[in-house]
Parts: C-alpha cells; sequence; structure tokens
C-alpha cells in the first residue's frame, strides 16, 4: 500500500504503518552516518545536550555527494544501517520515531523500535541521484566539520521509502524471506 505521511512522525501515523508499506515522507528529516553518531553518543554519555532534538524525528543513514550546480545537494543514497545499531537503541529511547537506511537490523535495534513504537524504513540503494530530486532543501546544523557526515536538516517532498520493521516488531526482510521460500515449495 503507497502511504504519504508527513514528517516528524506522530503515533498515529508510526502506528499505522505495516512492514511493507511503500511509503513518501514529506517534511523534516536528519542525516547522521557513523562519525556523527559516534559523537552524539560521547555527549550523551557526558550527560551533554544533543545537536538536534531527535523526539518524533527521523534520521536517515546518508552522507550526500557534492551538489551539482543548480541542485541543494548531490546523490543521496542510504549507507548501511548496521553500524549505528550499537547507537540506535539510545537514540529511540529518546524518542526517536524513525530511521532510514539500507538493510538488516539487530535484535536490539527492533527490540528498541517495538518498546517506543518507532518504525525503519529502507530507501534503495545505488539510487542516490533519484533520490536527490525528492530533497528541496539541506543545511548542516552540527559537526560541520565531519564533512559529508556532518548532520544535515533536509527538507523533503515525497521521499520514497519502505517499511521495513513496523513498530510491532514485524521486519520485512524475514517475511519476505518466508514468503519467497513458501512460493518456491508451491511450484
Amino acid at each position: 500500500m503507497d502511504r504519504h505521511i508527513m514528517v516528524p512522525l506522530g503515533d498515529e501515523a508510526v502506528n499505522s504503518l505495516c512492514a511493507g508499506d511503500y511509503v513518501f515522507l514529506t517534511g523534516t528529516i536528519y542525516t547522521a552516518r557513523d562519525a556523527a553518531h559516534k559523537r552524539m553518543n560521547e555527549v550523551l554519555e557526558a550527560r551533554g545536550q544533543l545537536p538536534l532534538d531527535v523526539k518524533n524525528n527521523v534520521i536517515y543513514y546518508m552522507g550526500p555527494s557534492p551538489a551539482r550546480e543548480g541542485r541543494v545537494i548531490g546523490s543521496a543514497g542510504p549507507t548501511t544501517a548496521s553500524r549505528m545499531d550499537k547507537y540506535a537503541p539510545a537514540l529511540l529511547d529518546l524518542g526517536l520515531k524513525g530511521m532510514i537506511g539500507k538493510g538488516k537490523r539487530s535484535q536490539a535495534v527492533k527490540d528498541a523500535i517495538v518498546r517506543n513504537g518507532a518504525v525503519y524504513f529502507a530507501a534503495v540503494g545505488g539510487a542516490g541521484a533519484l533520490l536527490s530530486r525528492s530533497i528541496v532543501a539541506s543545511e548542516v546544523i552540527a559537526y560541520d566539520d565531519l564533512g559529508t557526515e556532518a548532520i544535515r536538516k533536509l527538507e523533503v517532498r515525497d521521499f520514497p521509502v519502505i517499511v521495513v520493521v513496523d513498530s510491532r516488531g514485524n521486519d520485512l526482510y524475514e517475511t519476505a524471506i518466508h514468503k519467497y521460500c513458501r512460493e518456491r515449495q508451491e511450484v
């Protein structure tokens, strides 16, 4: 089912999503990759304040390439989400409602998704140039010294993602494998 959702996310929107839903996000999301997550974790361990309020927000695991002339951002494809797995549960416990990346998540992250009523989306890897067309504004808001791994605030319009892990813990990667195996046995 195709869904159009405004971001930041509310509980009602998150709870209505099911693994396998095609979703188009419109509104504000943030980017953060490995280095930014490591730095945010250090801030949390020191009992400091994060450079953004994660509550109800979505973090896209992405570091863009330089923008071409006339564009707000360069290629903006997802990075492998599992690299952020050691940091994600703490951010989810602070109210983060969504993450966008590619690939599977650990059980600890899936448990934190369910515990906090959040969602994990996948963006199509290898389609960064196409995904960048849905980004209408980009601004570095923290950790500028990290270059492409700085935290950015993005304004997106109809940004295409797929729900991989929904707020009830359903995991599309697992259900799709089971469905494929059943269909193969029936042939």
